[in-house]
């Protein structure tokens, strides 16, 4: 049966990449979910999709050009405060597993060891459009779990991914093909997309075989699946 992952907690319900979206996903039964980090002004890593708050919050300015105190003074949403990893960590532990987006240089040392201070590697996947900061993840520790996240992808793309030692490649689904579904699980990888958010968009990506979904929509996903997959 395909992975369930929830993008960024449940992003096409909830505020995204916040702890009530995060609770939200587990309680759906989700297999995991998915966040992103950057790094404060102050050395904290600040789970949050974009390099600043503007977004997403109700403040502004660059996640780097702020302190963790400045960032946690702004509501991302339903009152929700701005979450760090070690505050993720600790929701998710022992109930889901984690994909772990670096957005950014120099997230990769402080990144893993938060995941080691917990004892939670084998539940941390690091993934990054970046092949140098998995690179870096893997020089950590060879135990690590790193995942090459492809907007495109192309033969020589995948194979540089395979080449580095990923675990997993994720692919933007409108982008996916069999062949590269093939290609992926001949290497003994498992390969998934993001973001497909409608029912039918699942089902077509279920049917190429991928082993993992993420969607803003685990509700749908998980309804249909709990449903028999009818």
């Amino acid at each position: 049966m395909v992975e369930v992952v929830g993008h960024r907690g449940a992003a096409g319900v909830l505020p995204e990449n916040t702890l009530e979206g995060f609770r939200y996903a587990i309680e759906l039964g989700v297999d995991a979910v998915e966040c992103d980090v950057h790094l404060s002004g102050d050395g904290e890593l600040i789970v949050m999709h974009d390099a600043d708050v503007d977004r997403t919050t109700n403040g502004s300015g660059k996640i780097a050009d702020m302190t963790l105190e400045e960032i946690r003074a702004f509501d991302a949403g339903r009152g929700e405060a701005v979450p760090t990893l070690d505050e993720l960590l600790e929701t998710i532990q022992g109930k889901v597993r984690l994909l772990c987006e670096l957005k950014a240089d120099g997230t990769e040392v402080p990144a893993v060891d938060a995941v080691a201070a917990r004892g939670m590697e084998s539940d941390v996947l690091f993934i990054s459009f970046s092949l140098e900061r998995l690179a870096n993840v893997k020089r950590r520790g060879e135990g690590l779990h790193v995942g090459a996240v492809l907007g495109f992808p192309r033969a020589r793309a995948v194979d540089r991914a395979l080449e580095l030692g990923v675990c997993h490649v994720g692919v933007m689904y409108k982008r996916i093909s069999l062949a590269t579904v093939e290609r992926v699980r001949e290497a003994g990888v498992q390969v998934g997309v993001w973001t497909p958010n409608e029912l039918d968009e699942m089902r077509a990506m279920m049917s190429l075989g991928v082993d993992c979904i993420t969607t803003d929509r685990p509700d749908i996903l998980m309804g249909y699946l709990n449903d028999g997959g009818r």
